[in-house]
């Protein structure tokens, strides 16, 4: 029987929400490959020829959160935003868009998003270098004769990936803390 692409794209997508219900029912820790492949309704080994491990099946939420934090911030953002405003509505759309994963982020963090492991981190490079071109491109609009250096860039990309850990945790009401504490890092 031969496979077609409309068939790998239903079964990716099954396998997509099978992973996010158990990850937010049953937690990342206590959510096996075997649990999601049975809940999508798959071979146990199948899922593997789409994901490689649990962990990139959130990289994979966090990178479709990514492009819609990139959609939402442009059609908020105004011409005559200062720098800092602009910034800080960049991080917290993200924040919003990563909302319904904030219960399982902490894998893509302390993996493929981790600031110490970056050279190890081969699918968490593109999400990162999109997300900072991003940050580049408001940069270069407030500062056009002052580029931003690969230092600041890394001193962002720790700033923003604690500011996530910290929110992923954060009880206060509507996560106040953490916009507060983004506030004041700007």
């Amino acid at each position: 029987m031969r496979v077609t692409a409309a068939t790998k794209e239903a079964t990716r997508q099954r396998i997509r929400e099978a992973a996010r219900e158990l990850f937010q029912s049953k937690g990342f820790e206590d959510t096996t490959t075997r649990d999601v492949a049975r809940e999508a309704g798959i071979a146990a080994g199948t899922l593997f020829n789409y994901f490689a491990s649990k962990e990139a099946l959130v990289l994979d939420f966090v990178a479709e959160a990514f492009e819609q934090t990139e959609a939402a911030y442009r059609k908020r953002v105004r011409d005559a935003m200062p720098l800092e405003e602009e910034l800080f509505l960049f991080v917290a759309t993200g924040l919003r868009q990563l909302r319904p994963l904030r219960g399982f982020l902490r894998p893509a963090l302390e993996t493929e998003l981790n600031p110490a492991a970056m050279s190890d981190a081969e699918n968490g490079a593109a999400l990162r270098a999109g997300h900072l071109e991003v940050v580049g491109s408001i940069l270069q609009k407030h500062r056009p004769h002052d580029p931003p250096t690969a230092v600041q860039f890394q001193m962002y990309w720790m700033l923003y990936t604690g500011l996530i850990a910290f929110w992923a945790n954060d009880a206060s009401a509507k996560q106040e803390d953490t916009l507060a504490l983004l506030d004041h890092s700007l």
